[in-house]
């Protein structure tokens, strides 16, 4: 297994005690040279699991900071398609892609109207691609409210709202763990018979 970041303290941190060999590797996203140079030392592979993402693009639309947005995207969406097709030359017929989203693609909330269309702009592509790139799958896991370092570039007074109002509204009574997610992941991974297909791992948000 390798797992690939831009930075590789940070990655390194983030698999200590992660079970069996993961390799770790460093790659820019943004830069098709690199990717290319990755995919390429990788070699042949079974499964591409896409997890770029950035922290720009929420906000009420009429002060939105289209900039901003634009840099979400950037550091999204773009990423993410570069990835995957700078993969297709060494992506094993019989495998999978698998993209992250976010389930703002699908809530309609205010103040994410950004984040749904960073968001939806994958999940628009996905059953295009599972059809396009047959017999690879493609797949998407959409993760509501989980509990990760990404939450913690928010006062902590804030964070702990948000928190407590998904406890006490979502059906599961919880917000979400990286376990949720990574078992969403697999389960697209290893289903064969899976593709096209966008998973909601959301607690029941989008019921909401």
């Amino acid at each position: 297994m390798v797992a690939a970041s831009r930075n590789l303290d940070t990655l390194n941190e983030a698999l200590r005690g992660v079970p069996g060999r993961v390799e770790a590797r460093a790659v820019d996203a943004g830069d098709a040279a690199d990717l290319a140079r990755f995919f390429h030392a990788v070699g042949a592979f079974d499964h591409l699991v896409l997890t770029l993402s950035g922290g720009e693009g929420a906000g009420p639309f009429e002060s939105l900071d289209l900039q901003a947005l634009r840099r979400g995207f950037e550091a999204k969406s773009w990423p993410q398609l570069a990835a995957a097709q700078c993969s297709l030359p060494t992506l094993r017929a019989h495998g999978s892609i698998t993209f992250i989203t976010a389930i703002s693609a699908r809530i309609a909330r205010p103040g994410t109207t950004g984040l749904a269309a960073i968001n939806g702009a994958l999940e628009a592509m996905v059953g295009g691609l599972a059809r396009e790139l047959a017999p690879r799958r493609v797949n998407a896991v959409s993760p509501g409210v989980v509990d990760t370092p990404w939450w913690d570039r928010m006062p902590a007074d804030a964070k702990a709202a948000v928190f407590a109002e998904q406890r006490d509204t979502l059906p599961v009574g919880r917000v979400g763990r990286p376990d949720d997610v990574a078992h969403a992941i697999q389960y697209l991974m290893e289903n064969g018979f899976t593709t096209g297909t966008v998973a909601a791992c959301d607690g029941g948000l989008h019921l909401l």
